[in-house]
């Protein structure tokens, strides 16, 4: 039975997603507020809520409220540094060091912390010092107490609410021994070694200390290039990217997870070809994105099918000339092949609002998702408004709405200045251009609620009509706020100086800060708002199966749950939806099993109307050109850039990458990363078999082999593999076979075995084909969790890796892993969290780690 018209179907009205805090906030002047207690009841929250924030955020906080409310009042600190009689008593006994700008909105202060020391441990003491002084403040003195605690329950009562949340860095750090609060940061690579040595070790202090981080090798000279200070060689850009990656592996971040980073190489360096082709090779830049740097010169010589110079960096000199369709086509392939390289739009970001200030100096680089533009070592600081907390009774409460980026915007100003930076330069630029990030998140749950198809043109145009708004309003908080503390201290020669060289006409006024805007991957702090829809994504699924933390321990042990411990997850507005509709006709579980065999997807169920079809599109069911859309929509009215994923099926073509990138190009995007599903786990063997037949002695067949068996259940029955060796323990020969013979299925299972001893005379890697095997999934798995065998392909790659257990070859610790629980190694794409195992995981917002949606891990949030 299938209805049509919004009329026939009961749409949700309200956009709360969980419910909000027990009791009403009263005002801040009739409320005696305390530094040390939470000023309002309880918060209440979903039990996938629960879970993430206590994994991720609650640490030594003795609940959500008093985390949340330590968060708040940190921020709210900043308040003090702008009533000139508490001056005195927030620096005495710190180290500091101010300075007055002349700008052409009056004088601004620049008030550095780390000006006097490159020492990490005294940074940390004295920016703690000063914290100290202004919490005795607000403790001691009423006047301190009034200009605080008010500010500090409006931020409370936008958090606790989970109207905004800011990056996982402030959340995780605000008020304890770390105090590092921004996510993002660029750092610069100079040509020497060291250089190198200095952005290694500066990595290595963002990465504790939990920011992400952007490189680009613009300035290194090119491989094979001499070195006159040695008569060397140089080894050219990608070696820096190498040592960042190694560093980056042994560096926990934040005790929470591992640094992410991007590489970034424009186009026209002599190592252009290595730095796209890097990927290729599994695990050699397994902790960075990478992108390319294009321009507009580069999109016309692709258009116009004509070569482009390639120039040393050193002195701009031409070395020589290549073909610019060739080298996009190479990157769209490798794209295809691998999820990278991106590209950037580097002339668009330089000459927009993404960097106001040319002065200083130009963008080279972003931040690890690609949304944050920065300038070598500038860091900034996120934070996203709650969309689905704004729609009531199917309209956008455009009043709560504005009210609520002007104060996002102060707090994310005030970050600024309670911020405990890695490095003295790092702070310089931070508080010399105050640029900040204030984002979206809920987008698909926004949609949902006012019963607008993602994938439509009314879709596209409230995503304008959204952001413009919402840029608007944070814009007109920051020059409020340059009229209150001082415009950004470099805005001087910047492109709000009408008097300057710079000068542009976007007739903005002279606000606090240099950028306001961006769109940021919200992986973990989406999950704990209660979201399914992460920054500007369609939903990843709208029911999807659900472990609790036995199943979960059941699977990592290779059990089968109990089918008590395993739910069915369904996306609360359709859950709603269904409800109000009596669930189409059907029983909720067999509607809710409709969906999850129907790829996660309500589209294409009979019994469901087409209006709740449309309203609730998952991102597979959303084709490219509607993400593209959806992506250049929010970057007109974003001043910095915008992070998405462009999820393609497995079956997309390069082609399909090539009209992508370029009709993003041609929609203004700044930047844009495609990610095909399984791509990541589908590498082309690289193989050069002709030269490894060279290199490699043909084993005499005849003599010296032993031959070691192996029997795997599958899902077609019991897989036989004999795998015969030489007396070193390598791999010669494999047969496979399984019943009932004649069979299509046994016929392919034994040209297997004839294909991988071909393969292997003329000279391939076990290890190499093992990560192909593990790829393929089939309609029959066999067992679940760690035991678990996805295909006759699979099976045999655990038996090679079985074997090279049993004849000590292993390659690594992940093949002995591999061999002591028959699961596929790290193929480069993790089907199932790597931390809680679940299968409820998504390619989201440009992040190259997988985000889940079951314990909110996320490299990007």
């Amino acid at each position: 039975m299938e209805k049509s018209g919004t009329g026939d179907v009961n749409m949700p009205r309200s956009g709360t997603t969980q419910p909000r805090t027990t009791t009403s906030p009263e005002s801040a002047t009739k409320r005696d507020l305390k530094w040390d207690m939470p000023p309002f009841g309880k918060i209440l929250l979903t039990e996938n809520q629960q879970k993430v924030i206590k994994d991720k955020y609650l640490k030594d906080a003795p609940s959500v409220e008093h985390w949340l409310w330590g968060v708040a009042r940190n921020i709210a600190l900043s308040e003090l540094f702008f009533v000139p009689e508490f001056r005195d008593a927030i620096l005495e006994d710190v180290k500091h060091q101010s300075s007055s700008y002349e700008t052409p909105a009056g004088k601004s202060e620049l008030l550095l912390f780390h000006a006097h020391t490159t020492e990490h441990n005294e940074m940390d003491r004295n920016l703690k010092k000063v914290i100290a002084n202004m919490v005795k403040l607000v403790q001691e003195n009423p006047k301190a107490k009034e200009t605080v605690l008010p500010v500090a329950e409006k931020f409370y009562d936008l958090l606790a609410n989970f109207d905004f949340l800011p990056n996982s860095p402030t959340l995780m750090n605000a008020g304890r021994d770390l105090q590092q609060l921004s996510a993002c940061y660029v750092l610069p690579i100079g040509d020497s070694i060291e250089a190198w040595g200095d952005v290694v070790k500066h990595t290595m202090l963002i990465h504790k200390s939990g920011g992400g981080t952007g490189f680009s090798g613009c300035r290194v000279r090119p491989r094979g290039d001499q070195v006159k200070t040695t008569k060397g060689i140089a080894s050219g850009a990608l070696s820096p990217f190498l040592m960042i990656n190694h560093c980056t592996q042994e560096v926990k971040q934040g005790g929470t997870r591992r640094g992410a980073n991007m590489g970034i190489l424009p186009y026209w360096h002599p190592d252009i070809i290595d730095f796209v082709d890097m990927k290729l090779e599994e695990g050699r830049l397994d902790n960075f994105n990478i992108s390319v740097a294009v321009d507009n010169d580069f999109f016309n010589a692709v258009a116009e099918n004509r070569d482009i110079e390639i120039r040393n960096p050193r002195g701009k000199e031409a070395v020589r000339r290549i073909n610019a369709k060739e080298l996009f086509d190479r990157m769209c392939k490798n794209a295809w092949q691998t999820g990278d390289p991106g590209i950037i739009v580097i002339d668009r970001i330089n000459n927009s609002l993404s960097n106001p200030t040319p002065h200083i100096g130009q963008v080279e680089a972003t931040n690890p998702c690609g949304e944050q533009p920065l300038l070598p070592y500038e860091p900034c600081n996120l934070g996203s408004i709650n969309l689905a907390k704004f729609v009531v009774m199917g309209q956008i409460d455009w009043d709560r709405l504005g009210e609520t980026a002007k104060l996002c915007t102060r707090f994310l100003d005030n970050v600024i200045d309670v911020n405990n930076y890695p490095l003295p330069q790092i702070e310089h630029i931070a508080k010399g251009n105050r640029r900040i990030g204030l984002g979206v998140m809920g987008w698909a749950e926004m949609l949902a609620l006012l019963g607008i198809p993602y994938d439509s043109d009314e879709a596209i145009a409230t995503a304008g009509k959204l952001m413009e708004f919402i840029n608007t309003k944070s814009r007109e908080a920051s020059i409020e706020l340059a009229e209150e503390r001082g415009a950004f201290p470099f805005i001087k020669d910047s492109v709000y100086d009408k008097t300057g060289p710079n000068k542009q006409p976007y007739g903005i006024g002279m606000p606090r800060n240099c950028a306001r805007t961006t769109i940021a991957p919200t992986g973990t702090i989406a999950i704990g708002a209660g979201l399914q829809g992460g920054g500007i994504e369609p939903f990843f699924a709208i029911v999807y199966t659900r472990y609790n933390a036995k199943a979960l321990d059941a699977l990592k042990k290779g059990e089968t749950p109990d089918e008590g411990d395993v739910f069915h997850e369904i996306n609360p507005i359709f859950k709603k939806v269904a409800e109000t509709n009596n669930h189409f006709g059907l029983k909720p579980e067999e509607l809710w099993e409709k969906i999850e065999k129907n790829h996660n997807s309500v589209r294409g169920i009979p019994e469901i109307p087409m209006d709740v079809q449309k309203a609730f599109a998952n991102a597979h069911d959303t084709a490219v050109e509607w993400h593209v859309k959806h992506q250049c929509m929010f970057q007109q009215h974003v001043d910095n850039g915008v992070s998405k994923t462009i999820n393609l099926s497995n079956s997309a073509t390069v082609e399909d990458i090539q009209k992508t990138y370029l009709l993003a190009y041609e929609l203004g995007c700044k930047g844009i990363t495609v990610y095909r599903d399984g791509c990541k786990s589908q590498q082309v063997l690289n193989v050069n078999a002709v030269d490894k037949a060279k290199e490699k002695k043909k084993t005499d067949l005849s003599a010296g082999l032993s031959s070691m068996y192996f029997k795997l259940d599958t899902g077609y029955g019991p897989l036989h593999i004999h795998i015969d060796h030489d007396e070193d323990g390598q791999v010669v020969r494999v047969f496979t076979n399984t019943t009932p013979i004649g069979t299509e299925v046994a016929g392919l299972t034994s040209v297997l075995g004839i294909l991988l001893s071909k393969y292997l005379e003329l000279g391939g890697d076990v290890n190499d084909v093992r990560k192909h095997l593990n790829s393929i999934k089939s309609d029959r798995p066999f067992g679940f969790g760690p035991g678990r065998v996805e295909s006759i392909p699979h099976a045999v790659s655990v038996a090679l890796s079985r074997f090279l257990q049993k004849t000590a070859k292993k390659t690594t610790a992940e093949d002995e892993k591999t061999a002591q629980t028959t699961l596929p190694p790290n193929t480069g794409e993790t089907r199932h969290c790597p931390k809680c195992y679940s299968p409820n995981i998504a390619f989201l917002s440009g992040c190259s780690g997988p985000t889940c949606f079951e314990c909110g891990h996320s490299e990007c949030s």
